[in-house]
């Protein structure tokens, strides 16, 4: 099955087309640009220069998978929105992921030695996005938003990585395979957006 994977939940905008099987993921193209302020601007042509370079076209995608975060505001709106967009318009289903899943199925492909650790990636102001991993990959906590002093020093860390398309298309493999129905595109924001609506005008009274 052939698989659009994308992701803007990090810095990096990611955009990749993968050959799914019910125990293989091959990449068959991909792109990738780490730029935190152009996830808007660089993941449509991403999504379009993936699909061309595997060989194929838009019509012959089997589904989409999006990573949902956690991450920033206008980043995962980005990517969702571009999702089901794809989704809706080409009449396949879209599978939200978690983009620290990715991350972990990621460690545990490539691991020497399996041990638990903890994803992590940057959340801006002096923060951590995290969830914590038994040595499967088996997400055990998380994914949650704290200072990085707070987290478990007992554990491994895999710090400010971003998905790939091979580690989104792992997560959702046993759903699209078997054509399950898709959970809603529901972003992990896990706290406010940076941007706040100002406060109510002060009355003004004259003397």
């Amino acid at each position: 099955m052939l698989v659009l994977a994308i992701d803007t939940a990090t810095p990096a905008v990611t955009a990749g087309v993968v050959d799914l099987g019910e125990q293989s993921a091959t990449v068959l193209a991909e792109c990738v640009t780490h730029d935190a302020r152009a996830h808007g601007e660089l993941l449509t042509p991403h999504v379009l220069e993936a699909v061309g370079a595997a060989g194929t076209t838009l019509r012959d995608l089997d589904a989409v998978v999006c990573g949902v975060g956690p991450g920033p505001f206008t980043g995962l709106r980005a990517g969702i929105v571009t999702a089901a967009a794809l989704g809706d318009s080409l009449g396949i289903p879209a599978y939200p992921v978690c983009s620290l899943d990715a991350i972990a199925a990621d460690v545990v492909r490539d691991a020497d030695a399996p041990e638990p650790f903890v994803v992590v990636t940057d959340a801006r102001r002096r923060e951590v996005y995290w969830a914590a991993y038994d040595a499967d990959g088996t997400r055990t906590s998380g994914p949650e938003v704290s200072k990085p002093a707070d987290l478990d020093e007992a554990l491994r860390r895999v710090e400010h990585a971003h998905p790939t398309p091979a580690g989104l298309a792992r997560v959702a493999a046993n759903a699209v395979v078997s054509g399950a129905e898709p959970d809603p595109l529901t972003p992990l924001y896990l706290r406010r957006p940076d941007a706040t609506l100002p406060d109510a005008r002060k009355r003004v009274t004259t003397p």
